[in-house]
């Protein structure tokens, strides 16, 4: 059965044949001399198997030219430039005898050399040179030097023997052709013994007491990344054992080889070798043995000026156990707060790592400039004096941030955020900043426009205060012996509140935090919030359904039945006409309340279906309009190995858990709280109960060359318990956004396999995973294409319909899968991103339906974000 493949969009038969004149204008091998080959790929094989490792294959020189999903872009861009531009435009310029002389007297001759200089002439090929790629041609000096990277690659791992050689295999294309590079290894070379000349008896009796962790050992593999690897080791062991002077130079390796052994016998024998021969800070060179030295003596200044004036001159002095403090005037800080973020002790040893230390927890006190340290030694190279100047920074400074925003809330916002803080308030280097805040925006939302004409109608205010003290503030208890100052420990106290006119419900909110957080390393981070209070106030909850549309709306369809004055006068007071429709619609909120009321209580007759969806839009209504207490403990666990900004080969965790109202759920049984409908309340407002944990892992695979892919799993659950049967909509979760599920757009996806219509479909069950490639397009354009996969569920709560719960295994054909692809811009600080998200399968439609039944540009969903998702 033959099939017809047919286009009746008019806009996609021009898009179509637009890029196929570009395809077919693009010659890959326009700019490739008949001489010449261009270079398609790159093979490398071992003693005749192919090798994939990435490190190997980064020691090519020339490259074939970079693709976009197969397709040679930048190079088809190069070759849209003209090579000669001004050549190209002097031709056409005297083609015509007369055609100079009538574009002189138009513009002027200045303004046709101008012409000739012009972005349309000249600029527009400049650009395309810029932003595309030369062909690869092949350069068979680029070969011999890749020859050249691998003889000495394979070298370093005990194939001194190798030989390397290259062939160009010209493939069936025209002009085109690959290289394969070709090494033989032979036998590796094998270490055999290992003896040690060491000239300082210091540094020999530690390196006796480290060397059982040594990567260089008897029986293995010459690899002389075994060696440098060790170098560092042997480094940082010694200057970590009171060697402060200690250098990576002094350490060499003399590798020998029997020559009368046969020519099979790969066997040699590593001496290591390290003397004293070092160069000094004033670059003379010195062979003065290694000695370990201890402190004798240790200095702070802490009124240091940049300039080196009055160091000492002047300055008071205080001996704080075992540290001289120099002070001009008064003395600004607790002797301990500087104690505790030194880590020298008198008489002892110096180690690196307490370096390091010192100056990372002097950074993290925010009163200082980065701090300047400075030893000494005495006459016997063993004493050591350390002097540590510190610059401190200005007590008050004050901060202005300027914001304009644009959101489905509002069509423009400008947000405005001044902010003082005030530097070692207690002398003990506490910072307090306080911050407040003025939201401005318009919205052209009827039910508010209607009381509040003017352009500015939406208004939000607040202030927070903030506290952070250096060091676990808890009463009674020495922190310092099990968390160590070492970790960066930190104590936050604060205060905050908000207030909201015409934004939703007209929220006010309260909150309070104490909590505490330290850093062991790099690459761990832990967070324990003791105390986290948050109470939200819906000052007009009678506003919903102006707020929740499109739950009025299916309030207002169902009540369609029962609008008729006639057959229910008692309903008839209502309902109103609007001019524009003869459509009674409810009124709100006196309408909407009295019908729900009516056929709840059952003062109306309904079906058993309009009953349950009326009580459900009752229930989701009481539940977004109470005020919520929330009395929390939470802790959180970050772990992550990155390192640097360039590591694209790494991966994130983070693990969260947190409680809610059992400390007030405790002091129930001693202080007897008013009771209403089985809920305790506090302040007259229910307080929440329950427990929530969260995990977020993160993964990233470097691919070479700019390409990365990233992996990303979320699950997180709520469970109400107690005083609670459900959680608070602050804590609970959603699916869709720019930072989720990109096919959906935010709090349209879920609960389950429903096809909610709500504003906001939130629930307290989600799973998430999310896995993206990420790749170079054009200069500082990325691309990336990505699948998004999740949903959220109810479970242990007060939600028994199915299609919204969580049931077990069965449940998980409701994940919902979106795919997409997306463009974004680097700016280097950040990226502006926009992508582009697919419906690939949606639970919410029938089963035979599922996948790919939205997959088109129409539903599409388009999400703008800041940075990449994850």
């Amino acid at each position: 059965m033959r099939r017809l493949f047919r286009i009746n969009n008019p806009s996609a038969k021009i898009s179509l044949l637009f890029f196929a004149i570009v395809l077919a204008s693009c010659n890959a091998l326009k700019r490739v001399d008949e001489n010449e080959l261009l270079l398609t790929k790159n093979t490398i094989y071992a003693d005749g198997e192919k090798v994939n490792n990435e490190d190997i294959q980064s020691l090519i020189i020339q490259n074939p030219n970079s693709t976009l999903l197969g397709y040679p872009l930048r190079l088809n861009l190069y070759n849209l430039a003209k090579q000669n531009p001004d050549s190209s435009f002097q031709n056409w310029l005297y083609k015509k005898e007369k055609r100079k002389d009538r574009l002189v007297k138009l513009l002027s001759e200045k303004q046709v050399v101008r012409l000739g200089e012009s972005f349309l002439v000249k600029g527009m090929s400049e650009w395309l040179k810029n932003i595309g790629e030369p062909p690869a041609v092949i350069d068979t000096s680029d070969t011999r030097r890749t020859l050249e990277r691998l003889k000495a690659y394979y070298s370093s791992k005990g194939y001194f023997n190798n030989n390397t050689t290259y062939e160009i295999d010209t493939l069936k294309r025209e002009k085109r052709a690959g290289v394969d590079y070709k090494i033989t290894l032979g036998k590796p070379y094998m270490i055999d013994t290992i003896s040690n000349k060491i000239s300082s008896k210091t540094v020999d009796s530690i390196y006796h007491l480290n060397k059982a962790q040594s990567f260089i050992k008897e029986g293995e593999q010459f690899d002389l990344v075994n060696f440098e690897n060790e170098r560092k080791r042997l480094t940082s062991i010694f200057r970590n054992s009171g060697i402060r002077n200690f250098q990576e130079s002094s350490i060499n390796y003399a590798i020998t080889r029997d020559s009368t052994k046969s020519g099979d016998d790969q066997s040699m024998g590593i001496d290591l070798n390290i003397d004293n021969l070092r160069t000094r800070n004033n670059n003379d060179i010195t062979t003065s043995e290694y000695q370990i030295e201890k402190f004798k003596k240790i200095n702070i200044y802490t009124d240091f000026i940049l300039d080196g004036e009055g160091e000492e001159d002047g300055n008071k002095i205080i001996e704080y156990d075992g540290y001289t403090i120099h002070y001009k005037d008064k003395l600004r800080f607790k002797p301990k707060t500087l104690g505790d973020a030194i880590f020298f002790e008198k008489d002892s040893i110096y180690r690196e790592v307490n370096r390091s230390r010192t100056y990372r927890q002097i950074t993290n006190l925010n009163v200082f400039k980065y701090p300047s340290l400075a030893f000494e030694t005495d006459s016997t190279q063993t004493g050591l004096t350390a002097n540590i100047y510190l610059t401190e920074r200005p007590k008050y400074s004050l901060g202005m941030d300027l914001d304009v925003s644009h959101s489905n809330i509002q069509q423009v916002g400008l947000a405005f955020s001044p902010s003082l803080q005030a530097r070692n308030l207690f002398k003990g280097a506490e910072n307090l900043s306080l911050t407040g805040r003025l939201n401005v925006g318009s919205s052209n939302d009827q039910s508010i426009t209607a009381t509040d004409n003017r352009f500015f109608n939406l208004l939000e205010f607040g202030a927070d205060i903030n506290l952070t003290i250096p060091r676990i503030w808890f009463p009674f208890v020495n922190t310092g012996k099990i968390i160590p100052s070492y970790s960066l420990p930190q104590t936050r106290l604060s205060l905050g509140t908000s207030f909201q006119k015409n934004i939703g419900l007209d929220k006010q909110t309260f909150n309070t935090v104490l909590g505490y957080n330290w850093t062991p390393n790099d690459q761990r981070r832990h967070s324990l919030e003791l105390l986290n209070v948050q109470f939200v106030n819906n000052v007009n909850p009678d506003r919903f359904f102006n707020v929740y549309e499109n739950t009025y709306e299916l309030l207002d369809e169902i009540a369609d039945s029962y609008d008729d004055p006639d057959a229910y006068p008692e309903l008839a007071d209502y309902f109103e006409t609007s001019a524009d429709s003869d459509d009674p619609n409810l009124i709100i909120p006196s309408g909407t309340s009295g019908f729900t009321q009516a056929i709840i209580d059952g003062t109306v007759s309904s079906t058993s279906d309009d009953y349950d969806d009326v009580r459900s839009i009752e229930e989701r209504r009481d539940r977004l309009t109470e005020n919520n207490l929330i009395f929390a403990t939470n802790y959180t666990f970050n772990k992550n190995n990155k390192n640097g900004i360039t590591d694209n080969s790494f991966h994130r965790f983070r693990w969260k858990i947190e409680s809610a109202g059992n400390l007030l759920s405790a002091l129930s049984y001693v202080i007897p709280f008013y009771e209403k409908d089985g809920d305790l309340l506090v302040f007259d407002v229910p307080y929440s109960q329950y427990i929530k944990t969260e995990f977020d892992y993160i993964k990233y695979w470097d691919l070479r060359q700019s390409k990365v892919l990233a992996f990303r799993s979320f699950f997180g659950i709520a469970v109400p318990y107690g005083n609670s049967d459900n959680i608070p909509f602050v804590r609970s979760y959603f699916a869709g956004g720019s930072n989720d599920n990109r096919a959906w757009s935010p709090y349209s996806l879920g609960p389950g396999k429903t096809n909610e219509v709500n504003d906001f479909n939130e629930a307290n069950l989600k799973l998430a995973f999310n896995l993206e490639y990420r790749f170079p397009v054009v200069g500082d354009i990325k691309g990336a294409l990505f699948a998004d996969a999740g949903n959220i569920w109810n479970v242990f709560d007060s939600e028994d319909d199915p299609d919204k719960t969580f049931n077990g295994v069965d449940s998980l054909a409701d994940i919902a899968l979106g795919t997409g692809f997306g463009i974004r811009y680097d700016f280097t600080y950040f990226l502006i991103r926009v992508d582009l998200g697919f419906k690939t399968y949606n639970p919410a439609e029938e089963i035979s339906k599922r996948w790919f039944r939205d997959y088109n540009f129409a539903n599409s969903v388009l999400q703008i974000g800041i940075n990449y998702p994850f």
